[in-house]
């Protein structure tokens, strides 16, 4: 690109690399960056720094946390009896902006996709196993996106969980197929998760 010195060509190809933007869009924040107070820059590298030194998977659930438990884990007044099991922490972002839900969560990290070479042991499982061994949990919320992906998913962790002394239930419809939760309206998901079937 021509007429770009050597460190705004190296942060315009920095920022088109992230999904969503484009090059038009790397040059436009890059110009922002150029233009903010050095203050802002400094702020927002070390905001970066932080999230890459700092955040990590729970380790009860697998959602995204600054401590070892995350903070919805280690609430107490969380239902620790029901588990909603979701595929990534942006469902988690989700279904809590909704309000309606107060269990806990389990994140696959993925869902099983055959013809990408994912299979159950590329999924974080064993955990919801151990969690539904102890014998607390009363109900398991399967919550997987309602694509072809996030259907094979779910009837695994039916056929996974189904000779468990627990009830099994899948978030009802409203979520259109095909459709990732993170994408769902906070109304239609509040629904999907109050009207949910026997899985």
């Amino acid at each position: 690109m021509k007429g770009f010195p050597q460190s705004m060509l190296s942060l315009i190809t920095e920022f088109a690399k992230m999904p969503g933007i484009g090059h038009k869009t790397a040059e436009r924040l890059a110009f922002f960056i150029l233009k903010s107070h050095p203050e802002y820059a400094k702020n927002m590298a070390e905001a970066i720094l932080k999230v890459k030194s700092q955040v990590r998977f729970c380790s009860v659930c697998n959602n995204l946390s600054d401590t070892e438990v995350c903070a919805i884990c280690a609430n107490t007044r969380r239902n620790q009896d029901v588990i909603c099991v979701v595929e990534t922490p942006n469902d988690v972002i989700s279904i809590e902006k909704t309000g309606s839900y107060t269990g806990v969560y389990h994140v696959l990290l993925g869902n099983l996709s055959p013809l990408d070479g994912i299979g159950p042991k590329d999924l974080k499982l064993e955990g919801l196993l151990n969690r539904v061994r102890d014998g607390h949990v009363k109900e398991v919320i399967i919550a997987t996106d309602s694509n072809t992906e996030g259907e094979i998913t779910a009837l695994y962790l039916v056929k996974l969980l189904k000779d468990k002394a627990i009830k099994l239930t899948r978030i009802a419809s409203g979520i259109p197929v095909g459709a990732h939760l993170e994408y769902a309206d906070q109304a239609t998901l509040s629904r999907a998760l109050e009207r949910r079937i026997p899985a």
